[in-house]
């Protein structure tokens, strides 16, 4: 699926979506499905911004119950439900532990959050605690799949978590999910959508320069080409953009007010083994929620809510490292925590609603659709969402769309897999189903059974391209090989090397990326991509600049990286 497959100048489309973030990917395919001729377009990659940057949690989010946002949770839950059965390939049932430092504590602040007062709570006690997981387990019923919750007391605390702080007399235990390559499955919406409809295009690293009355002008930042499109509506999926993206169609609006979220991937494998497959999820003394979870051999950890007004300069802070380090820190005082263990680090900006409230946590999560018209064109401004809910809210946002184009709905994402999802073999017959691609393919099982791992069903097609010439595996990271790279630079969309570095794959997110990964996965694209050697180094030099300047990877990074 090259990029440059569709011509798409002079072309018209029913819709316009700008920003592929996951609310418009999502939507993407959502309105593929319905038939339609949908042209999506970026001025970066597919998810990058806050779609590249979340907790990597598919949840119903709990703590919104605390501010009464039952509808949120209902419908996170569901959507939360439906993944696990849709995007098994990258979304897995994740045990959650919410630490508990007192019986009573925190009632009656929870009261007053709940009546929407102003107030901190620090302390969830026990009571509230059980209340809130059974009010969970109830909203989470519909296309259960995971157990319900349970509690645990004194001695077994003790047990299982012998370098948590003393404070702690028990712990409370629900489920919920973790997504692995969330920017994988972003792809994965556009490659649906592509193969849904062949009216469909898109067009990443581009621009809107001129827009009236439906009739648009787009420039592509890296090869210069200008075309011209008409649409009949447009939608704003800019996230923490849309009001920059709606003042360049004509459109003067203040939408969001966007908070950043920062964290941490932390190498220390006696916290990893502590954890045992499970996130803690605990407050803090301000107020606030932080998480910290297995994740790639490492931990994930997590999260700052920060007001932000350039999304473009957003970084994770020294200042917010810090911060996380030393909540962790509390939790775990058996343990010791520095900033040599951290390996990577990475921020992205909420597109929340704007609010005059001083405490970012206040702002609710929940999806609002702004519907405006610049000249007879209507637009629609997507703000808010969250990972766990961008099926539900393409379904509503289409359903929207498909009134004012005065269409009739015709299929139902609901029940349909994403992706690698597609056909995915269950656990009884897993390991059957990944002996036959090794067979079939020649490979040994332990490379099927990472393909597998990677990319699900579609393993199959990564490996029969793989296999059509000798392959060899990379010397600076032996976990991948020459042909899966040129597969993905070919096959998915990829026009820079920071978008398979950072997206396509999770070389950079792993942890394990150095100077010397980057130049030689550059000199696989270079002929895949129809590189020169100027371009292949300026490649390298950026891409290698993103990892040291946004994900705080240490220049002297530059040796081999373990597989």
């Amino acid at each position: 699926m090259t990029y440059s497959a569709k011509q798409i100048d002079s072309a018209h489309f029913d819709v316009t979506i700008i920003g592929a973030g996951i609310n418009g990917v999502g939507l993407f395919r959502e309105l593929a499905l319905q038939g339609l001729n949908v042209l999506l377009i970026d001025k970066g990659d597919i998810c990058t911004g806050a779609s590249a940057a979340p907790s990597r949690l598919i949840h119903g989010g709990i703590k919104y119950l605390e501010t009464g946002e039952f509808r949120l949770v209902a419908q996170s839950t569901l959507e939360r439900n439906l993944l696990l059965r849709n995007a098994p390939h990258v979304v897995k049932a994740l045990p959650t532990i919410i630490p508990i430092h007192s019986w009573f504590g925190g009632i009656l602040p929870s009261i007053k959050r709940f009546c929407g007062l102003k107030t901190k709570l620090a302390d969830r006690g026990g009571a509230i605690t059980e209340v809130g997981m059974q009010i969970y387990d109830y909203l989470g019923r519909r296309a259960r799949v995971m157990p319900r919750h349970t509690l645990s007391f004194g001695r077994s605390v003790r047990r299982d978590w012998p370098h948590m702080t003393r404070s702690v007399i028990a712990t409370g235990r629900y489920y919920d999910a973790a997504i692995t390559q969330p920017e994988r499955l972003g792809y994965e919406c556009v490659e649906d959508a592509l193969r849904l409809s062949l009216g469909c295009a898109v067009r990443t690293y581009t621009r809107v320069t001129s827009f009236h009355e439906g009739a648009m002008t787009l420039r592509d930042d890296i090869t210069g080409q200008v075309e011209h499109v008409h649409t009949d509506l447009v939608v704003n999926a800019g996230g923490a953009w849309i009001d920059q993206v709606n003042a360049e169609i004509g459109l003067s609006t203040r939408y969001i007010g966007g908070t950043k979220g920062s964290h941490l991937v932390m190498r220390h494998p006696e916290l990893l083994r502590e954890l045992n497959g499970q996130m803690v999820y605990f407050g803090t003394a301000d107020g606030r929620i932080c998480l910290a979870y297995p994740f790639m051999n490492h931990v994930l950890i997590g999260s700052t809510d920060i007001p932000c007004r350039d999304a473009d300069k957003a970084i994770c802070s020294q200042e917010e490292q810090s911060y996380m380090l030393a909540m962790l820190q509390e939790l775990f005082p058996g343990f010791r925590f520095s900033d040599s263990d951290v390996v990577y680090r990475y921020c992205g900006v909420r597109p929340l609603p704007a609010t005059r409230t001083d405490d970012p946590g206040e702002i609710s999560r929940d999806h609002i659709i702004h519907t405006d018209y610049a000249g007879t064109t209507p637009v629609l401004s997507l703000v808010g969402g969250k990972w766990t809910t961008f099926r539900g809210l393409a379904e509503e946002t289409a359903d929207r769309v498909l009134g004012l184009l005065h269409r009739k709905r015709t299929r139902s994402s609901r029940e349909r897999a994403i992706g690698g999802g597609v056909g995915y073999p269950g656990q009884k017959s897993r390991n059957a189903y990944i002996r036959h691609l090794a067979e079939m393919q020649g490979l040994p099982l332990a490379r099927a059974t990472l393909l597998f791992e990677r990319y699900g069903t579609t393993a199959e097609r990564v490996a029969a391209f793989c296999a059509r010439t000798p392959d060899q595996a990379l010397t600076s990271f032996p976990g991948y090989t020459r042909n899966e790279i040129q597969y993905l630079s070919k096959e998915e969309l990829v026009r820079k090397a920071a978008d398979l570095l950072f997206r396509r794959t999770p070389i950079a997110l792993s942890g394990e990326i150095s100077r010397a990964v980057v130049e030689e996965v550059c000199a696989i694209m270079a002929p895949a991509l129809g590189w020169t050697e100027a371009i292949c180094a300026s490649e390298i030099d950026s891409a290698w600049k993103i990892a040291v300047e946004q994900h705080g990877v240490p220049d002297s990074a530059t040796g081999n990286a373990a597989s």
